[in-house]
């Protein structure tokens, strides 16, 4: 059913690709890359939807109602579905769209999808709390060479060799 995968791309190859898409972002919209403001202000929206008042009244959603339009009236939104769309097509032209479940094999699935979910939720307060996520600060900050984008590269890669390896511990 599924053919031979493709080979990766080589880091170098691939870095200096990323590197040309980020360049094309900042001349063609005046920001970089991102995504995390996509899922913020998703959720103003919903909240907005349902609960219009509260959402109004909440001191980090409330603004993100005033923005002129819903969700696809922004930037981050259509990058957001591009990254989704043309992930989805290079899986699936390379040979290596697969569903499968990762982890863990000591976890059970559900066990599995718990954490990856309870992980996915952590990652995203701390992206909010850290004002973007690691392509956004990271990324972006660093190609304008921010110092708060080279602290927080510095602290995520080291908490994630801790929380692997304790992951390990526990787990493995």
């Amino acid at each position: 059913m599924f053919s031979e995968p493709r080979p990766f791309w080589s880091p170098l190859a691939a870095g200096i690709g990323l590197g040309l898409v980020l360049l094309l972002t900042f001349l063609l919209t005046g920001h970089g890359l991102g995504a995390s403001g996509f899922f913020t202000r998703l959720t103003a929206w919903f909240g907005g939807e349902i609960a219009r008042p509260a959402t109004e009244a909440n001191i980090y959603l409330g603004p993100f109602l005033k923005a002129a339009g819903g969700p696809l009236a922004t930037w981050i939104t259509w990058e957001v579905i591009g990254v989704m769309l043309g992930a989805l097509v290079a899986a699936v032209t390379s040979g290596r769209f697969r569903v499968k479940l990762d982890g863990a094999t000591r976890l059970s699935g559900s066990r599995r999808i718990a954490c990856a979910i309870a992980g996915g939720l952590l990652t995203g307060v701390g992206a909010r709390l850290a004002r973007g996520c690691t392509s956004g600060i990271g990324l972006s900050g660093g190609a304008t060479l921010g110092v708060a984008a080279f602290l927080f590269l510095i602290g995520f890669f080291v908490s994630g060799v801790a929380i692997g390896w304790l992951a390990r511990r526990i787990w493995a």
